[in-house]
Parts: C-alpha cells; structure tokens; sequence
C-alpha cells in the first residue's frame, strides 16, 4: 500500500466506522466498535490534528483522554509492532498529565499559540512525529488494520 493509499483507505475506513455510530463517538455507542477501529479512529486524530497544529492542537480540541490516555499508546508499542510510535505516545502523554489542566482551560487565540511556546516539550515532539513517524507509521497502520480486520 503506498502513502496516499494508506491515507485514503484510513480516510476512507474511519469516516465508514464514524457513519455506523451516528457520526460521533459518545459514550452510549463506543462499545459498537472494536478495540482495533478504536486505534484506527485515535490515529486518525492524532493525525489529523497533528499535522494541522501539533499534539497541543490535539488536546486543546479535546481529543486527549482518547488518543493518549486511553489504551492506544500500548496497543502501537505491544501489539501493532509500532514500538518507537507507542513510545512517542507515552512521552506525549506523561507532559499532557503534568500540565492537563493548563494544555485543556479555555484560551483565547493569544493564549492558544502562547502555548507552542509554554510547552516546548509537547510542541517538540508533535515535530517529531512529523519528521520521524508520520510517513512510515500512516502506513504500517493502515495495513495492519486491513490485514487483521474484514471490512
């Protein structure tokens, strides 16, 4: 599968699994999906988000409990062979749980982009999963999903 088929088939497979739930995950119908659509789903986050103004992004628009505090850092680094991705998820994760309650208040736009600066941590290594993992892992995902999930 090259890149942009993987980002097809990605786009593609979790705007169907969005569609069979009604269009958003809520608590009454996140068990209508397995654990591997739910990694599918939090990478697609991570992705989208990232690539459009970094893990600070990603948390400021409410998606962190889900992609990084949820069972999906494990699930890249023990059971999708994505050891160096999981991990990243974990530093990510650990200097989300430090400043939680800063990176997820109500800013202003000011004060948003206060914080690529404020958390140079968190900024630093959402350009390192741009540099280093986007690329390769937007794939790897993309085919260990179809090849262990019938669509």
């Amino acid at each position: 599968m090259t890149y942009q088929e993987s980002i097809d088939y990605l786009n593609h497979t979790t705007d169907s699994l969005l569609a069979s739930v009604g269009g958003q995950l809520t608590d009454a119908n996140m068990d209508h999906l397995s654990i591997d659509d739910h990694c599918l789903l939090a990478y697609r986050y991570l992705r989208d988000e990232v690539m459009e103004g970094g893990f600070i992004q990603l948390i400021q628009n409410g998606y962190g409990p889900y992609v990084l505090l949820g069972p999906f850092p494990m699930l890249m680094k023990k059971q999708w062979g994505l050891k160096d991705f999981g991990q990243l998820l974990f530093d990510v994760a650990r200097e989300y749980k430090r400043n939680r309650q800063q990176l997820e208040a109500d800013k202003t736009d000011d004060e948003f982009m206060a914080q690529y600066e404020q958390f140079e941590t968190i900024n630093e290594l959402g350009d390192d999963y741009l540099d280093d993992f986007e690329e390769t892992v937007t794939p790897a995902i993309a085919q260990y999903y179809k090849e262990h999930n019938q669509q």
